[in-house]
């Protein structure tokens, strides 16, 4: 008999554990509350041309990512960036970041030659603690606040969208806490190694938003759009779900079941379940964020793949990406893209802007950093509302109750962006991890 197994969530780490699933002989359908699938990952149109609207490169050092890639057959469409270097707009200009791991300069003499940081380094070598602590208290107390403000928050803005002070050491920055005491030889020995290992980030030809779709073609997956699953209860013989709106409840007997939601989503699902790990998901923070879109006729003045701004210097974008000169399927459309990107968490305010304005906006500060841009043949704006969960100091922790007390459940599995990565190697991970520890329990033997 074909086992079945339902999976909440059609974001990445959803349609990864489907994958896994349906490759492994396994009937699967996947539930996703919105109109479409992808979660983070999106195509849209700018001025006639397609492009991502969301994440548009993906982590090359980690293999998940390129591994579903080849089996749903895109590896013919695999790029890697066409420069990757960028610059840190502080202190009134463009000026070229240092080599870093993690914002840690990894050489000394072009972080001074830079500009960024004012005045020399005064750093303390200093152990590395047993417990987790925020990343602003590791690096401020070793390298100082120009640092942590010029660099550090920058980089954990862009990936998190969230701010030092109260972001988890060990769950955001890692590599970070390995480099030991001495954080600047640390971070000189690891980029050196990271140099030789190849290229840190990839595409896709036409934009990573094709991997989604690819991904939920597999042969085995069936997928219910605007399908909202109400409750996940257990039952005798395996799992019954509720979907759909209140007044037409359709209920669908499964097998086993992997929540991929948001946390908070799954934390209202496992509520009966799994209580434990229910409690911890509610505890999880997430920022909303914004990404513009500018499609132009003229090439911009800047030759690198785009800026990052600290939020100590007060600017309305915290990044911008050329992606027309990142990326050369981009370049040959004759058209110049921009990609800005704003909001951090907590600033609520900031994204109840409409759109006109935030383009408009986030424009003004494109010019003010790169110089004259003339107006654009087109501009998209893509909320991402609750889109970034936030590791807060002791995250790890949390996602060690939430692990157990699934574990505990037989036939339930939980996965997605709350739990020990945002990027999409890690995400898709998790959603593979899940599928593979029901197939390790017994849980899908006929």
């Amino acid at each position: 008999m074909t086992m079945r197994v339902a999976v909440v969530g059609g974001g990445m780490a959803g349609l990864a554990a489907a994958h896994e699933l349906a490759s492994s002989g396994v009937e699967v359908v996947l539930f996703e509350g919105s109109d479409r699938i992808g979660g983070k990952l999106r195509l849209g149109s700018v001025a006639g041309v397609t492009l991502d609207l969301g994440a548009e490169s993906l982590l090359a050092r980690r293999p998940e990512a390129l591994d579903l890639i080849h089996e749903v057959r895109l590896d013919d469409k695999v790029v890697n960036p066409e420069t990757i270097s960028a610059a840190i707009w502080t202190h009134g200009g463009l000026r070229p970041m240092p080599p870093t791991v993690m914002g840690i300069p990894a050489d000394v003499v072009a972080l001074a030659e830079s500009g960024i940081v004012e005045g020399a380094l005064d750093p303390h070598v200093l152990p590395v603690p047993d417990g987790d602590v925020s990343v602003a208290e590791f690096v401020s107390a070793r390298l100082g606040r120009d640092v942590l403000d010029r660099l550090v928050e920058p980089l954990l803005g862009g990936v998190y969208a969230g701010h030092a002070a109260r972001l988890s050491l060990r769950a955001t920055a890692p590599q970070v806490a390995a480099l030991g005491a001495d954080l600047l030889a640390g971070a000189t020995e690891a980029r050196a190694k990271a140099t030789a290992s190849g290229p840190v980030f990839a595409g896709l030809v036409g934009g990573v938003g094709q991997l989604p779709a690819a991904v939920a073609s597999t042969g085995g997956i069936e997928v219910r759009l605007d399908a909202t699953v109400r409750s996940v209860s257990r039952r005798p013989d395996g799992w019954r779900l509720a979907v759909g709106p209140t007044t037409d409840v359709d209920l669908c007997d499964v097998d086993a079941v992997v929540v991929a939601a948001p946390a908070p989503a799954a934390a209202r699902l496992l509520a009966e379940a799994a209580p434990d790990a229910a409690f911890a998901l509610a505890a999880i923070d997430y920022a909303s964020m914004a990404i513009i879109t500018y499609v132009f006729d003229e090439p911009p003045a800047f030759q690198g793949s785009g800026l990052l701004a600290p939020p100590v210097d007060g600017t309305f974008i915290k990044a911008a990406t050329i992606s027309s000169n990142k990326w050369r399927w981009v370049a040959d459309t004759g058209r110049t893209v921009i990609r800005a990107s704003v909001g951090r968490a907590g600033e609520t305010t900031l994204l109840q802007h409409d759109d006109g304005d935030l383009s408009a906006r986030a424009l003004a500060d494109l010019r003010s950093a790169f110089g004259a841009l003339p107006d654009p043949l087109d501009s998209v704006v893509q909320r991402w509302g609750g889109a970034l969960p936030q590791y807060d100091v002791g995250h790890l922790d949390r996602v060690d109750v939430i692990e157990r007390s699934v574990a505990a459940v037989p036939g339930l599995e939980v996965c997605g962006a709350a739990l020990r990565g945002v990027g999409i190697p890690a995400v898709i991970a998790s959603g593979r991890a899940a599928a593979r520890r029901l197939s390790d329990a017994g849980t899908l033997d006929a």
